[in-house]
């Protein structure tokens, strides 16, 4: 037997430590992104995990780099990037379709980018809002947020957002949302062209 004496920091870091388990526990589990979600609107504002990212590798999904790749991942709720130059990559959580029946897989490419977009709502999401606004510039409470890029399938985005409760959910008509923050950071680096998959 050691005759060393217990020394108080060292029991507290051994106290902290078996306190913290059941807490990391927890942030691995499966359920930090749920499947089947309420709507935003009958929701509180939670914290969404990024230890449930998924690694993705570029080459899992597209045949070149070329100017760039964007991976969208539904089910992970995250944007990945890679650049062009083999060195540049960016992750962020997003928010994802509020249905299956809203999200739309596959290929596509950036076919345009602006700053402070306007927003028209589509046909759909006036059926199923009627309160909704015909056209809304840029600006503060527009959905777009700061930035937009446009895919080649019409009304599909990838854009900011100012509700930051967006982020982590199934909250969006189709689109793949961002932090404004994100979306300004990612903007400069995706050229029109850049190849986009929505997994």
């Amino acid at each position: 037997m050691s005759s060393k004496p217990i020394h108080r920091r060292a029991a507290l870091l051994g106290l902290g430590a078996s306190l913290a388990t059941p807490a990391l526990l927890r942030a691995q589990s499966s359920d930090a992104f749920p499947q089947n979600e309420d709507p935003i609107s009958d929701q509180h504002t939670v914290q969404r995990n990024i230890s449930s990212f998924q690694q993705q590798n570029w080459q899992d999904h597209f045949d070149e780099l070329g100017i760039g790749c964007l991976l969208a991942d539904v089910t992970s709720r995250a944007v990945h990037y890679w650049g062009g130059d083999g060195e540049t990559y960016r992750l962020y959580p997003s928010s994802v379709p509020m249905s299956e029946e809203l999200t739309k897989r596959g290929y596509t490419k950036v076919i345009r980018k602006a700053e402070n977009p306007s927003w028209t709502p589509t046909a759909n999401m006036r059926e199923r809002d009627p309160t909704l606004p015909l056209r809304m510039e840029g600006g503060p409470g527009n959905p777009l947020g700061t930035r937009a890029m446009y895919l080649s399938w019409p009304a599909y985005l990838v854009h900011g957002t100012h509700d930051t409760r967006k982020i982590g959910r199934q909250s969006s008509s189709g689109c793949i949302g961002l932090y404004n923050q994100h979306v300004e950071q990612l903007y400069p680096l995706v050229k029109v062209g850049t190849q986009v998959r929505i997994l």
